[in-house]
C-alpha cells in the first residue's frame, strides 16, 4: 500500500560539479521507495554523458529515469499514481519549468529537483534561482577544491569557451574553492 505524502513540496539539491547532487537526489528518491512511494524520475535529455535509460553520478549510482527536452513532456505520462516527481540537470529546462512544478505541484505530488545552482562564470544558471525560491526545502552541496583541498562551491571549466552549457564531466570540469577559480577571458 503506498503512502500519499501530506501536502505536495518542493525540494530543491544544488551546489558546484561534483558536489554529490545526483547522488543525494537518487538517495532522497530512494528513501521514498522505501517509504512505498511511487516515483517517476526525468532527465534534461542534453545529459547522455553515463546514460540515457539512467540519472547516474560521477560515482556510478544511478536510478532509472526518462529523458525530456522540456518539462511538458512530464504529462505525457499518467501522474495519477505517482508521489514523488524526480528532475535532474534542472539548470537546462526553459522558463516552462517554473509553471509545470506548479502543476506537478497542485496534483499533490512532491517534487525533487537537481540542479546547479551556478555557472562557470559564478552566475546564476538557468531557472535555478526561481526553482530555490519556490523550494520548501534547498540541499546545498560543496565539493572539495582539485587545487587545495578546501571546499569549493564553484565549477571550473577547463578550457575557453563562453558557451553557457556544455554538458561534460571530470575532463571538461573541477570543483574550485573561490580562491582557485578563475574564468577564463
Amino acid at each position: 500500500m503506498a503512502h500519499k505524502i501530506s501536502g505536495a513540496t518542493v525540494e530543491v539539491i544544488c551546489g558546484c560539479m561534483f558536489s554529490g547532487k545526483t547522488e543525494e537526489l537518487i538517495r532522497v528518491l530512494k528513501r521514498a521507495t522505501i517509504a512505498k512511494q511511487r516515483i517517476l524520475v526525468f532527465k534534461h535529455s542534453s545529459d547522455i554523458r553515463y546514460s540515457d535509460e539512467s540519472i547516474c553520478s560521477h560515482n556510478g549510482v544511478k536510478i532509472p529515469s526518462i529523458l525530456i527536452q522540456n518539462t511538458a513532456e512530464i504529462f505525457n505520462y499518467n501522474l495519477d499514481n505517482i508521489d514523488v516527481v524526480g528532475i535532474d540537470e534542472a539548470q537546462f529546462f526553459t522558463d516552462e519549468i517554473l509553471a509545470d512544478v506548479e502543476k506537478i505541484l497542485e496534483k499533490g505530488i512532491r517534487v525533487v529537483i537537481a540542479g546547479l545552482d551556478m555557472d562557470f562564470r559564478k552566475r546564476p544558471f538557468g531557472k535555478m534561482p526561481e526553482l530555490l525560491a519556490m523550494a520548501n526545502k534547498v540541499t546545498k552541496l560543496s565539493a572539495i577544491c582539485s587545487v587545495c583541498a578546501e571546499d569549493a562551491q564553484y565549477t571550473q571549466r577547463l578550457f575557453p569557451s563562453e558557451e553557457t552549457v556544455f554538458v561534460g564531466a571530470i575532463e571538461s570540469y573541477e570543483p574550485r574553492c573561490r580562491k582557485h577559480h578563475s574564468i577564463f577571458k
